[in-house]
Parts: C-alpha cells; structure tokens; sequence
C-alpha cells in the first residue's frame, strides 16, 4: 500500500507542477479550440510509417535539388546565348 501512495504522491506532484507551469493551460486552450473546429476529419490519424516520412524528406530535398538545377539551367542557356549567334526558327512542316 505504501507504493501506490509514492506512486499517487510524485502523480501528485507532477500535476501541480504542469498546472503551476501553465501547461495545462494551454493544452486545455489547445484541446478545446480542436474540439470547437467546425471541419473535423472522417477519421482519425494513422500514426506514420518512419519509411513514409523519410520518402518525405527525399522527396523535399529532391524537389530543392530541382529547382537548383532548373535555375542553372537558366543561367547557363543565358550565358551559352552570349556566345553563339541567334538561330533562325525552323519553318513547321
């Protein structure tokens, strides 16, 4: 019986401390505002797969890598029609 009341007297504890602190504040001010929410979703989130999140990053860093690429891509065309004459278009056929 002595260890449930250590156990009820450090849970004790850490509540003041959370109150006193102000986090259960604002976690009560964040769960209310979630529950006030007009749109709700259907159904609640799935805890994600680590493999889902690392094709995330890889995807980030490959759309940066992209963009880096497209822009020196511009700079080169800019650069190499310095250098040659203008081309004449080719008529369609």
């Amino acid at each position: 019986m002595a260890h449930y009341k250590a156990a009820d007297s450090k849970r004790e504890q850490f509540r003041r401390y959370l109150e006193k602190s102000g986090v259960l504040d604002t976690l009560t001010k964040v769960l209310v505002a979630l529950y006030e929410e007009r749109e709700k979703p259907n159904r609640a989130a799935t805890p994600e797969n680590p493999e889902i999140e690392l094709l995330r990053l890889e995807l980030a860093e490959m759309k940066e890598k992209y963009e880096a690429i497209v822009e020196e891509n511009k700079k080169l065309k800019a650069k190499l029609a310095q250098y040659e004459p203008p081309q004449k278009e080719k008529p369609a056929e």
